[in-house]
């Protein structure tokens, strides 16, 4: 986390206006979270970044869900964003990631993971780095995945490294029952 507080404060109930109010409709299933009330400040936005969240969340998406997961974490990791972090490794336990595989993706694509998770972790280091995944990381996740599962690996480490800057930037703080990992702490 880089900020202690949030340099855009996510709206209430009563500070909707009838705009912000039906940008957030999709996302009322419970408690909407202070990144989706911290997006409507900007509803026009927030309804077009609807359809692209809704891939990540849908059943269309190819890559299996604990790969996803991987390549979320990792991004996350990487991006520094303690609130991107804390929510995956919630939905990253759901998928049958354990406590020691979620410390495992902090360490890297060499803490024992199987090849084609190693990949996974692999290809985030280098999107990340390098925006590109070289050939022979390419090779190494074709052998294990399907040409639509890299795409989606390419998208989801595209996406939440965008959401990533966003959350860091606008200095989302994290929702009520999630805490931070002392690896993201502020500098």
């Amino acid at each position: 986390m880089k900020l202690s507080a949030p340099r855009i404060a996510p709206l209430s109930d009563a500070e909707l206006s009838r705009e912000q109010a039906e940008a957030l409709e999709p996302y009322f299933w419970g408690n909407t979270s202070n990144l989706m009330r911290t997006l409507a400040h900007n509803p026009e936005a927030l309804s077009r970044f609807t359809p692209w969240v809704s891939y990540f969340c849908s059943r269309l998406m190819h890559l299996p869900p604990r790969a996803k997961e991987i390549v979320i974490l990792r991004t996350g990791f990487l991006c520094k964003s303690g609130y991107e972090w804390a929510h995956h490794v919630k939905s990253g336990m759901r998928t049958g990631l354990t406590e020691s595989e979620i410390f495992g993706i902090k360490q890297g694509a060499q803490a024992g993971w199987s090849p084609a998770e190693a990949v996974l972790i692999q290809a985030a280091d280098e999107l990340l780095r390098d925006c590109f995944i070289d050939d022979a990381t390419w090779a190494a996740l074709r052998r294990h995945y399907s040409e639509d599962q890299c795409m989606d690996v390419v998208y989801t480490a595209a996406f939440y490294a965008q959401l990533s800057m966003v959350l860091n930037t606008f200095g989302v703080q994290l929702d009520e029952g999630l805490k931070l990992d002392p690896d993201l702490k502020r500098d």
